[in-house]
């Protein structure tokens, strides 16, 4: 006997049972295992993902009155204003205010939340550069945020910390997440931080 057979014949003695299923554009069906059959139900709207509820509009201060790590939520004139933010750093999501103060810098660096994707040479290199030049500016002040503040900035922050604030991965990484909980960069993100401490 296969696989296959073994797998089907399992499946027969399975008890019969109904899921709802919603997709994408919020349409919800219901499925019923034994017959294979998807029957469409009226109900109201709904979404086929999970509405944020509780937006993140607080940023984290990760250097005092320097350097901040955020989610898009963070970025809002009353956030500039209460920060005095001159600086604003957006990974891989474009700044959420079309019409920023003219005395705020932006800087839109393309960066997807995948493992494979590079950090290491072209992201930090600019990164670094535009966070220093925040940081030489009198009473400059910068918010790194992606779309949630949790992976892709985080780990710019993380790599800015090592390479300028004299900390190896493990403790940026913990100074970090102990002034903003939430973050947690992806596999290939943490990889190329523990190499990038090898080379820095």
């Amino acid at each position: 006997m296969s696989l296959l057979d073994a797998l089907q014949a399992k499946r027969s003695k399975l008890k019969s049972c109904q899921t709802i299923v919603t997709n994408a554009a919020g349409e919800r069906f219901m499925e019923n295992t034994s017959t294979q059959e998807m029957q469409k139900l009226v109900t109201d709207k709904t979404y086929g993902f999970v509405v944020d509820t509780k937006p993140d509009y607080k940023p984290a201060c990760i250097l005092e009155d320097f350097l901040y790590l955020g989610s898009q939520d963070a970025v809002t004139l009353e956030n500039i204003e209460q920060y005095q933010l001159t600086h604003i750093l957006s990974m891989g999501i474009e700044c959420p205010l079309q019409d920023l103060p003219k005395k705020i810098n932006n800087l839109f660096l393309a960066c997807l939340d995948l493992p494979e994707a590079s950090l290491k040479d072209v992201i930090f290199k600019e990164a670094f550069d535009f966070i220093e030049s925040a940081r030489l500016l009198e009473a400059g002040r910068v918010l790194v945020h992606c779309n949630a503040g949790v992976s892709r900035s985080a780990s710019v922050v993380i790599a800015y910390l090592m390479r300028y604030s004299d900390m190896d991965f493990e403790k940026a990484f913990k100074h970090v997440k102990s002034r903003r909980e939430c973050i947690q960069p992806n596999a290939g993100f943490m990889r190329q931080l523990r190499e990038f401490e090898q080379v820095d």
